[in-house]
């Protein structure tokens, strides 16, 4: 912008700097013009005037004409020189000895009047030794000429008076260009100074800061600009603010949306893909942006629905499996093309939704449906089986009357533990089921589990014992407590062969609580323990059914802890027994809740 000032303010200077020096040479040259005009019309006047004043007194004598000529040169201000028709000179305001100047008849301006043609004559005199103006008429008596009147002006003063001229001119021009400059550059300013603003933040614009403003200070076409451009970056600010609102939304909503999003543009290449893909794929997808999709995803179905959708146009979905390092995890994918304005292909957009766990849920449905039709299959055989028996005949023998009622009571016992241990854990899995919080001592319960199931260890030869450290104090519902210690224990008796060992160990731990349940059972691989928490789940089956077990135990434990917010973990090696490891918060957020309320 300083250079477009730089031109118009010299162009404008340039233009006025020409018409001005043009100006003041026509006005100078006139000048000179006319008064080298008034100048030769003066002596012209001066001369006629002379001329008759020396008619009037005569040419023919000397010493009178010599006065004559210095009176009339002091009156004039002008060199005057009175010469006879013959061209002797007889009267000369400049020379007291007149026999020193020759014939004058040879002069220019004494030749012009002799052939009539009466003008001014410029030359240097030896005489005077200047520069002079000089203008002659002729001096008629009745129409003879007898003799001439000279006048002549030192050409030193309209040089004097023409520099004058030009000085003033120079001068006025000068400062007329001064004042042209002045006003030129304010007024350059209040035009260009507001174009600058304007330009300036329309280069703001152009880069996509839409905060800034112009200043509006006039009501001309210029500030109708300003004015213009303050309302487009308005208008671009709120378009733009509005366009970024959104995208961050469309942003958040993409990013945090629970299914895999992927979309791959017209060329194959994958040009957007969300967070939940990382964790689908469970590899780094940043990687996969702007690359081919068959080259980036490994799965062939996956590159099979993008094939199709490509070739067909149309909407996908199918539901896949795919290995997903050691899982085999499911998908219900949709894919769908994005079809533009002018029905030509921009893109495809694939919508991964993980299954995995309604998979797994539909399994354990069809398992539970499964082991719990098996385990009531086998004491209703068993009942049925020896009812029939006894209705048969056998009844008439009380021998096999006592030993197979024996068989359907055991039998029945079985059945009603199987039902109310699903209850049970049905009960625990519903919304509303709520424990009784209150302060609770683990070390009290233990104590009161030795007691109950001392009994059945005896019958085993099994010692149980229990140790207690510190304040095992907790909140929590002291007979769902309880109910997970009775199971774990009654475990470990199961699964100890006779003279053996049970430990319970309740210990404080800063703000939690630690209860474990050791045993020198049978133990358990590896390879089960990822599953001893599953409905109807049995490392030993014969034994299990045999005590009367109902493959539940374990997973009523599990809800029971989760409901406590607590958790359990458990290590086993086979043959060396098995450790349950619970720990308990001592005070639950649930407490706090209920009591603040």
């Amino acid at each position: 912008m300083g250079k477009f000032r730089f031109r118009l303010v010299f162009s404008i200077l340039a233009v006025t700097l020409i018409v001005l020096v043009g100006l003041g040479l026509i006005i100078g040259q006139l000048f000179k013009d006319f008064y080298f005009d008034s100048i030769t019309d003066r002596l012209k006047k001066e001369a006629d005037l002379a001329a008759y004043s020396v008619l009037e007194l005569g040419l023919y004598d000397e010493e009178r004409t010599q006065q004559l000529a210095i009176e009339i040169s002091k009156k004039l201000t002008t060199r005057v020189t009175l010469i006879l028709a013959d061209g002797t000179v007889v009267g000369e305001s400049e020379v007291d000895d007149l026999q020193v100047l020759d014939n004058h008849l040879d002069r220019p301006e004494i030749r012009s009047v002799i052939e009539g043609n009466a003008q001014y004559e410029i030359r240097y005199s030896d005489t005077v030794e200047k520069e002079l103006i000089y203008f002659a008429v002729p001096i008629l008596d009745n129409g003879e000429r007898i003799g001439f009147l000279r006048l002549g002006i030192p050409f030193e003063e309209f040089n004097s008076m023409n520099q004058k001229i030009w000085g003033l001119l120079i001068f006025t021009i000068s400062l007329a260009f001064i004042v042209i400059v002045s006003v030129t550059y304010r007024i350059a300013n209040q035009m260009i100074q507001p174009i600058e603003e304007a330009t300036k933040v329309a280069n703001s614009l152009a880069e996509g800061n839409y905060k800034v403003r112009t200043m509006e200070s006039s009501h001309d076409e210029v500030g109708q600009l300003s004015r213009s451009i303050n309302v487009l970056a308005y208008n671009l600010d709120q378009i733009t603010m509005r366009h970024q609102i959104q995208q961050e939304r469309m942003e958040t909503l993409i990013e945090n949306m629970g299914s895999g999003l992927i979309f791959i543009n017209p060329r194959g290449d994958i040009s957007l893909i969300n967070r939940s893909c990382k964790e689908i794929f469970q590899e780094n997808t940043d990687l996969w942006l702007n690359r081919l999709y068959h080259e980036a995803l490994k799965h062939k179905e996956i590159i099979k629905i993008v094939q199709d959708i490509l070739m067909t146009e149309t909407k996908q979905r199918k539901q896949i499996k795919l290995p997903i390092h050691l899982e085999v995890r499911h998908f219900d994918v949709y894919g769908a093309p994005i079809i533009g304005e002018d029905e030509k292909l921009r893109g495809i957009a694939l919508v991964f939704h993980d299954i995995t766990e309604l998979k797994k849920l539909e399994q354990v449905r069809k398992d539970f449906v499964a082991n719990v039709s098996h385990e009531l299959k086998t004491p209703v055989t068993s009942i049925k089986g020896f009812t029939e028996t006894l209705l048969d005949g056998a009844m008439e023998e009380q021998q096999f009357r006592e030993k197979f009622l024996t068989i359907i009571l055991k039998e029945s016992e079985r059945l009603q533990n199987l039902i109310h241990d699903l209850l049970e854990l049905s009960r625990i899995e519903q919304q509303y089921f709520k424990m009784n919080w209150q302060k609770t001592d683990v070390s009290t319960i233990l104590e009161d589990v030795q007691t109950l199931l001392k009994p059945k260890a005896d019958e085993k030869e099994i010692q149980i014992n229990v140790t207690s450290t510190g304040d095992t104090r907790i909140d929590g519902d002291p007979v769902r407590i309880k109910q997970i210690v009775i199971n774990l224990v009654n475990n470990s008796i199961t699964y100890t062969p006779a003279g053996g060992e049970v430990f319970m160990e309740v210990t404080e731990q800063r703000d939690e609580v630690v209860l474990k349940v050791k045993d020198t059972g049978i133990g358990m691989s590896e390879n089960e323990l990822p599953r001893i928490f599953e409905r109807f789940y049995r490392v030993d089956r014969a034994r299990s059914r045999n005590s009367g077990g109902t493959g539940l135990g374990l997973a009523i434990v599990k809800h029971l802890v989760e409901a406590h917010h607590g958790r359990i973990d458990v290590e086993s090696s086979v043959g060396e027994g098995t450790l349950f490891i619970i720990t308990f918060n001592k005070q639950s957020e649930e407490v706090d809740f209920f009591t603040n309320n």
